[in-house]
């Protein structure tokens, strides 16, 4: 049995008809480049106006929150997550860049990931406690397990509305993670003393 030919004739006339479309396309844009260049710019001008006002939004939102946080109170009634945020928005404020919350179920003991403004990549471990409950031993080694191999970060800081014992205190020391207990989380808040990774 014979295949039957199939007929040049359509594709023939697509051909003509797109190179036909093509050629009035060009000549249109040649006959009007200024125009074509005037709308380029204004839509150039119009997203940098649009990305400067979120910019600007973010970092009036930014201060607004961070200006809430001055005193130690306000971390004393927070849910963890709301605390996690909070640090994040201290990190933010003091120049840290590439700022994440990851805190949740299976986060390998971190709450927030954050670039120094030296370049150093840290992990905060997030311990939002009432005055009678203390960071112990196995927060702070879980946070040593984790932040160098798992979470590539060149320092481990471990903070809390609360306080260490002394073998969470001790242990920290030995391996060099940062503690922030309520004292110096409201010198932190406060502006008046470092960041704690410095």
């Amino acid at each position: 049995m014979r295949r039957a030919r199939r007929n040049p004739l359509p594709l023939a006339v697509a051909v003509v008809v797109a190179l036909v479309l093509v050629s009035a396309v060009v000549t249109w844009l040649a006959h009007h480049l200024l125009f074509v260049l005037a709308v380029l710019a204004a839509a150039a001008v119009a997203a940098a106006v649009v990305l400067r006002a979120r910019v600007l939004t973010g970092r009036r939102d930014l201060a607004a929150r961070v200006a809430q946080l001055r005193h130690i109170g306000p971390f004393l009634t927070m849910s963890p997550k709301a605390f996690e945020h909070a640090l994040a928005d201290l990190c933010r404020r003091d120049g840290c860049t590439k700022v994440t919350v990851v805190g949740g179920a299976g986060d390998l003991a971190a709450d927030v990931l954050a670039t120094t403004p030296t370049g150093r990549r840290i992990l905060i471990q997030a311990k939002r406690y009432g005055p009678r409950t203390l960071v112990g031993s196995q927060d702070v080694q879980k946070v040593n397990g984790t932040y160098r191999d798992v979470h590539n970060c060149d320092q481990a800081l471990v903070v809390t509305t609360s306080a260490f014992t002394k073998a969470a205190a001790a242990f920290c020391t030995k391996v060099g993670i940062r503690t922030v207990d309520q004292r110096a989380l409201a010198l932190w808040a406060e502006g008046t003393g470092t960041p704690p990774w410095s």
